[in-house]
């Protein structure tokens, strides 16, 4: 019996279908009564014998947002597996002179991977996944089946490949897949290469996927969880998100944006009229014997106000700085003038490199390259750069500004400069502060947030999802 349809009768699918959608809320997938039902549907619709229909079902059902597959997939893995304990296959690991419970032939079993590899026999390469873990995958010498804390079995999918080592296989399946296509150009060679490289790695992952498969039925489905699921990619911390996490962050830009600019024009047509007019209204109340049956409101002068930025652009913070440029930069029609100043040690004007239109795949590294931005080491002066944006475009900050500075606030123990930024914040019309650290580290060693806090409103923007809701309560309405 599959293993989805065991658990069905076994656990009571309704029950765990409930489970699995509670994990998915855990992990910051948004799924609601109505996704809910929706799922139930679907599995009683499918054959739970083929498993593959139930994870393209279920996701169908339940998704509703990008960039949710990854921790959909790795739920599923784990509240609906592919087989329990070491499960059964035709696929056998070889043992040293074939005896049972003998040594592993790892030669023998390199040149079963190699063959499956050739063929791309998706099938075959998971039951050899599961095989190769259970012979190769626990803890300590191969095959000694050495237990864990608390006598427990205990795995890992980085034992079982360094043995296997599938990488060092590439050159052999491609010596036979040129000799059974008699293609050997180096077009069709690149070609076979990469096709190569990715049935390695669907391999590799069919090998962690098994690893974190037999871990949670020893340690529990919510405790390998926590570590195993990977984070919504709106959820990612700026400061701690490598350079793929960052690539992903500013692929959202766009979809957020138009959220932003869709959730804002439903704010807008709730907000078309101003507040109560006492005065008309007492005066239309003569008409009605004093009651006050039509009240009248002011008429709103809904305003695009100009928008000032000044970003830090050093460091770990210029990721954090880009993506919010552009963010900014997509939702530019919001506003009726935005200008852009970097800063490092002193600050610069790039707003021409932001401009509609602007090629903005490499922005930060021109804005690093042509601004000038260092007076001496290179490390981060708040004080002296807005010093320099006072003394050379302080005019560009006027009444009718929206002014936005972008950073983590730490001077490396300079003068923060609070006097010119108080000046500059009472000549905007509002002056805000969205800094990338987390609020507890505000005031800690070098960081002059709490004091620059004390001038203008500061908010924490650690991932792009805190990012979003801060710029959607600042937007003009």
């Amino acid at each position: 019996m599959d293993t989805t349809a065991r658990i069905s009768s076994e656990h009571g699918l309704p029950g765990h279908l409930v489970d699995f959608v509670a994990a998915l809320r855990r992990h910051g997938v948004s799924v609601g009564p109505g996704e809910t039902i929706d799922a139930a549907r679907v599995l009683g619709a499918l054959d739970l014998i083929h498993r593959e229909h139930v994870r393209e079902g279920l996701a169908a059902a339940l998704l509703r947002r990008s960039g949710q597959r990854q921790a959909f997939d790795t739920l599923f893995e784990l509240y609906f597996p592919a087989a329990l304990g070491a499960g059964s296959g035709e696929v056998e690991v070889p043992r040293v002179d074939d005896a049972e419970g003998g040594p592993v032939d790892v030669d023998a079993l390199r040149d079963i991977l190699a063959d499956l590899l050739r063929d791309g026999d998706t099938a075959a390469l998971a039951e050899l996944a599961r095989a190769v873990v259970d012979a190769l995958g626990r803890s300590g010498a191969a095959g000694t089946g050495i237990q864990g804390a608390g006598g427990r079995p205990s795995w890992s999918a980085y034992q079982a490949l360094r043995m296997l080592s599938p990488e060092t296989l590439l050159a052999r399946i491609l010596a036979d897949l040129q000799d059974a296509t008699g293609d050997d150009t180096a077009f069709s060679d690149e070609v076979l290469r990469r096709e190569i490289r990715a049935r390695i790695a669907a391999f590799r992952a069919m090998i962690t996927d098994e690893v974190r498969r037999r871990t949670a039925e020893i340690r529990g489905r919510q405790e390998v969880a926590k570590s195993a699921v990977p984070k919504q990619i709106e959820q990612v911390e700026f400061l701690s998100a490598y350079a793929e996490q960052l690539a992903q962050l500013r692929r959202t830009v766009y979809p957020l944006a138009r959220r932003l600019a869709s959730r804002l024009a439903v704010r807008r047509k709730h907000a078309k009229r101003g507040t109560l007019d006492m005065r008309r209204t007492l005066r239309r109340s003569m008409s009605t014997g004093g009651v006050p049956m039509r009240p009248a409101y002011r008429t709103r002068r809904p305003g695009r106000p100009e928008l000032v930025i000044l970003c830090d652009v050093s460091g770990s913070v210029a990721g954090f700085s880009h993506f919010t440029l552009l963010l900014v930069q997509a939702l530019r029609e919001q506003f009726s003038k935005v200008r852009v100043f970097a800063f490092v040690e002193r600050a610069d004007e790039v707003t021409h490199l932001f401009d509609p239109g602007a090629e903005l795949s490499g922005v930060m590294q021109r804005v690093l390259r042509e601004a000038d931005l260092v007076a001496f080491d290179g490390h981060s002066d708040y004080g002296g750069s807005f010093g320099s944006f006072a003394e050379h475009w302080g005019d560009a900050v006027t009444s009718k500004s929206s002014l936005l500075v972008l950073g983590d606030a730490r001077t490396n123990y300079r003068d923060p400069n609070l006097a010119v930024l108080k000046r500059l914040v009472a000549q905007a019309r509002h002056a805000h502060w969205l800094n990338p650290e987390p609020r507890r580290q505000w005031g800690s060693g070098d960081s002059a947030a709490l004091r620059y806090a004390d001038v203008l409103p500061m908010h924490e923007c650690r991932t792009a999802a805190q990012l979003t809701a801060v710029v959607e309560a600042l937007l003009p309405v």
